[in-house]
Formats: structure tokens, C-alpha cells, sequence
């Protein structure tokens, strides 16, 4: 049986699970620095936002994609080094590991693909499909109908909150 690694290719260290920081507001990359310090486990799906300053000059910002949450690996005697970090609201535990780990894989190929990206702070009802052509093949999600159009929802499910695409030039099928 072969161990398995990170996206980095680094060993996933199976005495570390899966939590959810929930950051006081504001905190995310503070928590973040303090992380990869202590050398704990995490990720951070951050989205590039440009805007313009009071003065008029152009600006860009790399921003929380789920403001409030840190999602990392930690061992059980780590809990009390992340609790003292003083960036956490509260430190929720994971009960679907696999679940998890497969919706952060989504938001990583999406965060990497470069393709604009908008935070979707509600779910919504809707009929689950998977991407069968096109630069997205094999993902799943939910379809959002627009009046701009149709959108994909890559939801993590943990945190009641997801991400979209459009869905132009994809074909779907229903995953039922």
C-alpha cells in the first residue's frame, strides 16, 4: 500500500484530520501565517479582486473565497497550538473527510484554471449535473439559472457555501 500525498507530493500524515477554522472576521491569512509557521496543514482558496483606491489608481487584492473559513489537517496534540494562534472563532470538527477533501480538490482546479470565479454565499435548489465536455470535464455540481445565463455551483457542502462558473461551451448530464 503506497502513502498518500499531498498536491505537492508531500506524505499526507494519517494522524492529522480534517477541521474547519471559523476565523473572527478578517483573520483568514493572519491564521493562515500562523499555520504555516507551526508547519500545520492547510488551505486558503484565495481569488484575485482588482478595484480602484480613493485616488484613482487601480489596485489588486487576493481575497478569501469563503471569508471566515481555513480549512486544515491537524493532530490532535496540534488543537491547542491552532486554538492559541487567536484568530479562531471556533475550530469545527469534520465528520465527512473524503467529502471534504474531494470539494476542496474542485476548488483548487478552479482557483488554478484562472476562469472568473463568484462566491455563491446561499445554496440553492437544484438539479446535481457533471461537466461532460469541455475545459471542466468530470466536474460535478449544481446548475444555477441566471438571467445572465447558466452557472455551475461547485458547493463545499461542509460550509454551506460554494463557488460558480458559467457554464457557456460546457455540455451536461444529470448525476441521478
Amino acid at each position: 500500500m503506497t502513502a498518500r500525498q499531498d498536491r505537492r507530493g508531500a506524505e499526507i500524515d494519517p494522524e492529522r484530520s480534517w477541521l474547519v477554522a471559523y476565523t473572527i472576521s478578517r483573520r483568514e491569512k493572519d491564521l493562515a501565517r500562523k499555520l504555516f509557521t507551526k508547519q500545520i496543514p492547510f488551505y486558503l482558496p484565495v481569488v484575485q479582486q482588482q478595484f480602484r483606491s480613493p485616488s484613482g489608481r487601480r489596485q489588486t487584492a487576493f481575497l478569501p473565497l469563503f471569508p471566515g473559513y481555513v480549512f486544515l489537517r491537524a493532530g490532535e496534540g496540534e488543537r491547542t497550538s491552532i486554538l492559541q494562534t487567536n484568530c479562531i472563532s471556533q475550530l469545527l470538527p469534520v465528520t465527512m473527510p473524503d467529502e471534504l477533501e474531494f470539494d476542496l480538490r474542485q476548488v483548487l482546479q478552479l482557483t488554478n484554471s484562472g476562469a472568473p470565479l463568484e462566491l455563491e454565499a446561499k445554496l440553492e435548489p437544484g438539479t446535481p449535473v457533471r461537466i461532460i465536455s469541455g475545459a471542466f470535464q468530470g466536474f460535478e455540481g449544481t446548475v444555477l439559472k441566471r438571467q445572465s445565463g447558466d452557472r455551475l455551483l461547485v458547493s463545499i457542502r461542509y460550509v454551506q457555501q460554494g463557488i460558480s462558473f458559467s457554464l457557456e461551451g460546457c455540455q451536461v448530464e444529470p448525476t441521478n
